[in-house]
């Protein structure tokens, strides 16, 4: 009797606490005096339910490997140059493979073991005699380089986990509530963002690869001819009034956005909108030395692939800070800030697809998921005191424990509830009294095999336990693996189910035991109506 009540005290225990969080989530109380005095833990609405939008991003993973290798070949630069070798310039041809052109072929086996040991992710896919050696030395090697398969595919899972990881910072600082980010297969992810209603600013922060570049202007190239050069590319000037509609860069980047550690929105001397970053000290050290570098040329600022300007770099550049002009409105100053903050895409991305919800189709599924939801509660409590009299009415209390339980659950898990999350509490709903169903229909056996009550209600809860877990167990399961592998209201569904299933397992098997154990013990083990 002693284990009786002290469950008896547990479950008041916990129902008293799942109370607590389960009033926020009433209108009625949770926007009243008495809510300030609650959890603020709230139940968010999903995407069919609030309204938003749905998108889909295509990432251009070649993009990013290629970007990969040509930050490989500069670390490759600096690693030949401090053991006292010298590489030309290494470049990316035409096909998207590095180029290192070793001038004194007596140095080629030194530098292939420099390379060899310090950028293992890298092999050789081309050797060949390179005849544009530097005068008075033997003819030149030209080395061509390709990550290797393991290096290639650990590259794409990267890519695409930092896109999730970059676009999920951004819309935290955007401020949308619980959106879903996920990536899916085909190198895509899928961004739903709930109750977002200026839809173009968030397709241009997600959509935005804010890929941060630094290159050499080739001001001794003519960008009316119609050959250039090896290693440069023309490309697209933004803010026009240099007289400048497009410039001739070395296709080679010097440095990217990826060390940026701030960024904000900031005005010049005359007052128009500009970004100011500040690099990291490793990202300081290396803008350092490239200014010192270069004094007296131009170095472009490229912000996907647009040329925000070019300014002659007139000394070394300590400090590590740069800032970004380009006729910027205050609220594109602070968009971009933002994005620079939450870091760079590591490769550029397409929308593929773009669906918006409207809150009215939302409110629509709530109205249509909440109608079924009491129809079934109403058809199960009016059910079940039919079949199984006062052990019935105690079912249904239970019902509406678990329901409770499950809301305080939604609500402290910050979980968010979407249209198939609805349904999930309709079949948590009939899956609460089964568990009922089959401890009261073995109880009913025991006492029509002549067992007294207590040992009826005592074979009936330890019995019937064993099958209630099995079939349990076996859905959560299933749940899990939903939740894993689906999307968001899939997700959604698992989420629900698996608390629903939770909570009536303890409903059923922990609080009605207790409760039925008392409720025998004071009525001196005579038949209850079951």
């Amino acid at each position: 009797m002693k284990s009786a009540r002290l469950r008896l005290f547990i479950s008041i225990l916990i129902l008293l606490v799942g109370l607590v969080y389960a009033l926020p989530n009433i209108p009625a109380i949770g926007n009243s005096s008495l809510g300030a005095f609650l959890p603020s833990a709230r139940i968010n609405l999903g995407l069919d339910l609030k309204g938003g939008m749905s998108l889909t991003l295509g990432v251009d993973v070649a993009k990013a490997l290629q970007t990969s290798l040509s930050e490989i070949g500069q670390g490759i630069r600096e690693r030949v140059m401090a053991d006292r070798l010298s590489v030309l310039r290494p470049r990316l041809n035409t096909h998207g493979k590095l180029e290192i052109i070793v001038p004194k072929s007596d140095e080629l086996e030194a530098i292939k073991l420099v390379v060899s040991e310090w950028y293992p992710n890298i092999q050789i896919i081309n050797e060949a005699p390179y005849n544009g050696a530097a005068a008075g030395t033997t003819t030149g090697v030209l080395l061509t380089y390709d990550l290797t398969d393991a290096a290639r595919i650990e590259a794409e899972n990267f890519t695409i986990e930092q896109v999730v990881r970059t676009i999920r910072n951004r819309i935290d600082q955007f401020g949308v509530a619980e959106p879903d980010i996920r990536k899916q297969s085909g190198n895509q992810v899928q961004v739903q963002l709930p109750g977002l209603t200026d839809s173009e600013r968030a397709i241009q922060i997600v959509g935005q690869t804010a890929h941060l570049e630094f290159h050499l202007v080739r001001d001794d190239v003519d960008p009316n001819s119609l050959v250039l050069p090896l290693g440069t590319a023309h490309f697209e000037m933004v803010d026009a009034q240099s007289g400048e509609s497009s410039i001739i860069l070395d296709t080679e980047t010097l440095m990217t956005g990826r060390d940026i550690s701030n960024a904000r929105p900031s005005f010049d001397e005359n007052g128009s909108p500009h970004v100011s970053i500040k690099f990291n000290p490793k990202g300081a050290v290396s803008f350092e030395r490239i200014t010192g570098e270069n004094v007296k040329k131009r170095m472009a600022i490229v912000l996907d692939g647009k040329v925000y300007s070019a300014p002659v770099i007139q000394q070394k550049i300590a400090g590590g800070e740069a800032v970004i002009n380009g006729s910027f409105t205050v609220e594109e100053a602070n968009d971009l800030a933002v994005i620079l903050r939450a870091g760079s895409l590591p490769a550029p991305v397409s929308i593929l697809e773009e669906r918006t919800v409207g809150p009215s189709l939302g409110q629509a599924s709530i109205d249509s998921g909440m109608l079924a939801a009491i129809i079934g509660a109403l058809a199960v409590l009016i059910a079940m005191p039919l079949f199984y009299g006062k052990s019935g009415l105690i079912a249904d209390f239970l019902l509406c424990g678990t329901l409770m339980l499950l809301m305080a659950g939604l609500a402290s898990f910050g979980a968010t509830l979407t249209l198939p999350g609805i349904a999930g509490i309709v079949l948590t709903i009939g899956m609460a009294v089964d568990a009922n169903v089959l401890i009261f229909e073995r109880i009913r056996e025991e006492i029509n095999a002549g067992a007294n009550m207590v040992d009826a209600v005592q074979a009936g809860f330890s019995r019937a336990t064993i099958s209630i877990i099995d079939s349990n167990l076996t859905t959560i399961i299933a749940a899990v693996i939903l939740y894993q592998f689906g999307t968001g209201p899939v997700r959604g569904f698992a989420v629900t189910l698996s608390l629903g299933i939770i909570a009536s397992m303890f409903t059923a098997i922990f609080v009605c035991r207790a409760i039925f154990e008392i409720w025998v013990h004071r009525n001196g083990g005579k038949p209850i109506s079951i």
